[in-house]
């Protein structure tokens, strides 16, 4: 990281390079006060900060909170095979650390963030088939996770009622409206607080466009009856896109319990997800 920099940013050198902070795709490191370095650490996510770099500087003017602008691109450099980049650094902590002081609140300014992201992408967006596809794409998927669900080492959820979760949102009219630009990797470690309120959004790497209702998924991974409420009710999400953000739910929830790159608490995230899941709360309309 330090050869990159003295090579490529000599100007930016002599800062000291933070703590690393290595999520599924990408190592992030806060560089001096006011910056962050982020390197993709295998090649999907190599791909996904092209996406970053390339799209977050048109998306930000339009967005009501900050989110991580490439400020600088580096190159690939001995031996490191991708291209990187360089942010702004904003203050806080994520909502796994450091939970919102008044989650209405916070689920009000997301939702203000999202009906703003929500906006009809160009058709040369990049697409993602894992994020904002129809649910049927990912039914095999969902099959799997909840066989395997027994084997988990987290505390058991009413699968049948996951499955019956699930079914709701697949018997949900397919979203058939324009496809719209999505977060796709929206839950509590990318939401960034300050000072107990909503600061940031961070990690676009899944950005892509498509069904917005993956992006509501956070609903049950941030948010409990009352936050998830004022999250719907703010940014006016309609019955059949709820239901199909259940089904988003009950899928990120069981990939967060299963696959050990998420780490204990996005492994937590996942189990309580489920459980809301499971008993119906915010399904119904």
């Amino acid at each position: 990281m330090r050869r990159l920099l003295d090579q490529q940013f000599p100007d930016l050198a002599e800062l000291p390079v933070g703590e690393l902070f290595r999520g599924w795709d990408n190592t992030t490191a806060r560089l001096g006060s006011e910056l962050a370095i982020r390197l993709p650490h295998r090649p999907i996510g190599a791909r996904t900060t092209a996406h970053e770099i390339a799209w977050l500087p048109r998306l930000a003017p339009q967005l009501p909170l900050p989110v991580p602008v490439p400020l600088r691109f580096g190159s690939p450099a001995f031996g490191y095979p991708w291209r990187w980049s360089v942010c702004r650094w904003v203050p806080g902590e994520s909502v796994l650390q450091a939970p919102w002081d008044a989650p209405d609140a916070a689920a009000f300014a997301l939702a203000e963030f999202l009906q703003a992201l929500h906006r009809p992408a160009p058709a040369d967006a990049p697409d993602n088939p894992f994020r904002a596809v129809p649910l049927v794409d990912r039914q095999a998927d969902v099959e799997r996770l909840l066989g395997e669900f027994t084997d988990y080492p987290h505390p058991q959820v009413d699968t049948v009622a996951l499955e019956t979760r699930w079914c709701e949102a697949m018997a949900a009219p397919a979203y058939s409206g324009p496809p719209v630009w999505v977060h796709g990797d929206l839950h509590p470690g990318n939401l960034v607080v300050h000072r107990g309120r909503l600061a940031r959004v961070i990690d676009f790497g899944d950005l892509c466009a498509g069904d917005p209702a993956v992006d509501f998924a956070i609903g049950w991974m941030a948010f409990e009856g009352s936050g998830r409420s004022a999250l719907r009710e703010s940014a006016t999400v309609d019955d059949d896109t709820w239901l199909r953000a259940g089904g988003w739910a009950v899928l990120l929830g069981l990939v967060m319990v299963s696959d050990s790159r998420a780490g204990a608490e996005l492994a937590r995230v996942g189990a309580r997800t489920l459980g809301a899941i499971a008993e119906g709360v915010g399904v119904e309309s």
